[in-house]
């Protein structure tokens, strides 16, 4: 980068020196290598299918059309949020909830795109005739743990249909729920709905399965920056959000060409099973944000400001007008 930089300077010195020798400008140039402003994108999750918008968009050069060079940061979810509500990252892709969390504590964040309109929790199980919130009564339903999205969206669906976290039986199992699943440890588990329920079906299961965006609308994955780079730089936050669109539509209309895109950057997908990968990247497709690309829904900004206030997790009612904009999509 350093190389191209100084041959960028050269270049534009020799330029400089041939139009004061001829008084005239010349009739074309060749324009110097573009330097391209490096993002460093946590991601919350394992390198995973899922991210092929994002793949895509670097794998297709929509980003360096953008002027931008992305590299991906799998840490933790909350890693993300504090980095850039500090200003040390200026994004990050986190589900809603975790926004409404920090401006809770006072942190600077501001989502500035949707991806999935569909908030991605659900419950499944081996069928059994659960057809409702209400059928989980007395049954141990596994769970990642009590945070984050699988706890506020399981939380949501219970108090959409009246039922009580205390009428079921909540067993922590970590990452593991087809395993657990399988082994007949829970009777149903909190999940991504375009992953474990895919993944249960190819081994050969007839699964039961929830969905809390049929419950009730909530505020979902999509990109976050902060208020300083809004304020001092929104043309970066412009360029950033139009190349992840433009990944995310690319996904939709070439899910295979996406797909291929990922192989670069999952560890295993080629030698993994393909029909299951490319099946969990369609699930995925489904919950997309696309009537408007990127649009952030008040509604499901209000509801998640409820949720999170009925569990306890925030103290009073934020202004959800700071905590979101649609001003980046047009």
């Amino acid at each position: 980068m350093k190389k191209a930089i100084v041959q960028g300077i050269i270049f534009c010195l020799f330029s400089l020196m041939l139009l004061s020798c001829s008084g005239t400008a010349p009739a074309s140039s060749v324009p110097s290598e573009q330097v391209l402003t490096h993002i460093r994108l946590p991601m919350a999750y394992i390198p995973n299918v899922q991210f092929a918008p994002f793949y895509a968009a670097v794998a297709n050069g929509f980003y360096a059309e953008e002027g931008l060079e992305i590299e991906f940061d799998y840490s933790f979810e909350t890693d993300g949020v504090a980095l850039v509500a500090a200003n040390e990252l200026q994004f990050a892709v986190v589900s809603g909830e975790q926004v409404l969390l920090a401006r809770a504590k006072g942190l600077p964040v501001v989502f500035v795109m949707t991806w999935y309109k569909d908030y991605p929790v659900g419950v499944v199980a081996k069928a059994q005739g659960i057809e409702s919130p209400r059928d989980l009564i007395g049954k141990h339903v596994g769970i990642p743990g009590l945070f984050g999205a699988s706890y506020v969206g399981l939380k949501a669906m219970l108090d959409a249909s009246g039922v009580k976290e205390s009428d079921i039986i909540l067993d922590s199992i970590g990452f593991n729920q087809v395993e657990a699943l399988t082994a007949n440890q829970v009777d149903a588990a909190v999940i991504y709905v375009a992953n474990e329920p895919v993944q249960l079906k190819a081994m050969g299961y007839d699964v039961d399965l929830l969905r809390v965006a049929d419950y009730v609308q909530l505020a979902s994955n999509g990109l976050i920056t902060n208020e300083t780079t809004i304020k001092d730089n929104p043309d970066l936050v412009r360029r950033m959000v139009r190349a992840t669109l433009r990944g995310i539509n690319f996904t939709i209309n070439h899910p295979d060409e996406a797909f291929d895109d990922s192989k670069d950057y999952v560890d295993g997908l080629e030698t993994s099973n393909i029909s299951v990968q490319k099946e969990i990247l369609a699930s995925s497709i489904d919950l997309y944000q696309k009537d408007p690309f990127g649009y952030s829904n008040p509604l499901a900004w209000e509801n998640m400001g409820r949720v999170l206030l009925n569990m306890g997790l925030i103290d009073e009612t934020l202004d959800l007008k700071a905590a979101y904009t649609n001003d980046f999509i047009k």
